[in-house]
C-alpha cells in the first residue's frame, strides 16, 4: 500500500501508519520517503535539548501550545513533537513519559506528537529521526519540535539536525561548568533558563553569559574595514551579522517567558534566511543525512559479504591478542581469512 499521497492529503492515520513502518525500518517506509522527498524544505525544525531535569518536555509543550494559540492577529501553526525518549537496555522500549506531560495537547488536529525510543543510539536522537522529520515536513506541518533524550553531554547531533537549537538550562542542578565542558552550550542558538522561579536562577544566568564572553566567535571578529585584504567570499564572511544567543528565563509550568522565546524563535529563523545561512544549514543537515545513511549501507553490505565463522576466527583471535583491533580491521575488510597466521 502506498502511503505517500494519503500524506500529501493530510491523513493522521496514514501518517502515524507510515512513521511506525519508517521505525521497523521496513521497505514500505522507504518507498515512500523516496516519494514524499521532493515536497520537503519548507518546515522550521527547532531542536530542544539539554540535561535531564531542566523541564524540556513541559516546555516543549508550552511552545506547541503557544504556537497553536497565539496572539491575535496571528495565525496558528501546524505543530509536529517528536520527542526522544532514552531506551531501556534490556527490552529496548522507551516509557514514553512525554506524552504524559503534554496532556494539554491532546485532541487538537494541528499537532502531532510523536514518541520514540532511542534504540541505543548516542547524540540524544535515534536513527530514524531524521526521516520521520521529512514525513511531518512533506505533511505540511510549519514547525517541527524535536526534544532530545536529555542524556546531557553527547546531544550535539541535534545541531546537524535542527535549523535553531534551544539548549534549556535549570538553576539548582551544578552542572553549569559541567555543560561548557561537554560542548553542549556550544550548539546552542538560544539559551534558556528555565524554572526560573526557583533560588540560584541569577548564577545560572552568570554562568552562561560568562560561557558567551569566552567562547563566542564575535571576540574573534575582525571590524570589516580589516577585510580589504580579503578574497571575496572572506570580505562576505566579516561583515555578516553575528547571531549571538540569547539568554531567556522562563518557568514553563506556568507560561512565563514563553511568548519572548517564540520571538527569539522566529527572529533565528529571519536571521538565517536574511543572512543566507538556512541554505547552508539545509546543506550542512543533508550531507550529514546522507554521510550517516552511507557508513550505514556500506556496513551492512560488508556484513553481507563475511560468513559467521570468518567473523567469528577473527574475533577469538582479536580476544586471545594474537592479533591488535587495527590487524582484526585490516583482515575483516580484506574478506577474512580463518586459515590465515598473523
Amino acid at each position: 500500500m502506498n502511503l505517500a499521497p494519503s500524506i500529501l492529503a493530510g491523513e493522521r492515520l496514514a501518517l502515524a501508519r507510515l512513521l511506525s513502518k519508517i521505525e521497523n525500518n521496513m521497505q514500505e517506509g522507504l518507498t515512500a520517503l523516496n516519494e514524499l522527498f521532493p515536497h520537503t524544505g519548507q518546515a522550521h525544525l527547532v531542536g530542544v535539548t539539554g540535561a535531564p531535569g531542566t523541564g524540556k518536555s513541559s516546555l516543549v509543550n508550552q511552545l506547541a501550545y503557544y504556537y497553536r494559540h497565539p496572539i491575535q492577529g496571528q495565525t496558528p501553526r501546524k505543530i509536529a513533537i517528536i520527542a526522544v525518549d532514552p531506551s531501556s537496555p534490556f527490552t529496548g522500549g522507551a516509557i514514553l513519559g512525554d506524552r504524559i506531560r503534554m496532556q494539554d495537547l491532546a485532541g487538537d488536529p494541528g499537532v502531532f506528537i510523536r514518541s520514540m525510543a532511542a534504540r541505543g543510539s548516542l547524540g540524544g536522537l535515534a536513527q530514524t529521526t531524521a526521516s520521520l522529520v521529512q514525513v511531518f515536513d512533506a505533511a505540511g506541518f510549519e514547525t517541527i519540535l524535536i526534544e532530545t533524550v536529555g542524556a546531557g553531554q553527547a546531544e550535539v547531533d541535534i545541531a546537524r539536525l535542527a535549523h535553531t537549537t534551544i539548549v534549556v538550562e535549570a538553576p539548582g542542578l551544578g552542572d553549569e561548568i559541567q555543560a561548557i565542558k561537554a560542548g553542549i552550550l556550544e550548539i546552542a542558538d538560544i539559551l534558556v533558563v528555565n524554572k526560573a522561579d526557583r533560588p540560584g536562577v541569577e548564577s545560572t544566568e552568570r554562568a552562561l553569559q560568562n560561557m558567551l564572553q569566552l567562547g563566542h566567535p564575535i571576540r574573534n571578529m575582525k571590524r570589516p574595514e580589516d577585510a580589504q585584504d580579503r578574497d571575496d567570499e572572506q570580505q562576505a564572511q566579516a561583515i555578516l551579522p553575528i547571531w549571538v544567543p540569547p539568554i531567556l528565563r522562563t518557568v514553563a509550568t506556568q507560561g512565563d517567558g514563553v511568548s519572548e522565546l517564540v520571538r527569539a524563535i522566529s527572529d533565528h529563523y529571519q536571521y538565517l534566511h536574511d543572512t543566507g545561512q538556512w541554505k547552508k544549514r539545509e546543506r550542512n543537515r543533508l550531507q550529514n543525512e546522507l554521510d550517516n545513511l552511507l557508513k550505514d549501507s556500506l556496513v551492512a553490505r560488508w556484513r553481507a559479504t563475511i560468513s559467521k565463522s570468518e567473523y567469528k576466527y577473527i574475533l577469538d583471535s582479536l580476544v586471545e591478542r594474537r592479533i591488535s583491533p587495527h590487524q582484526a580491521v585490516e583482515s575483516l575488510l580484506d574478506g577474512g581469512s580463518p586459515g590465515k597466521s598473523f
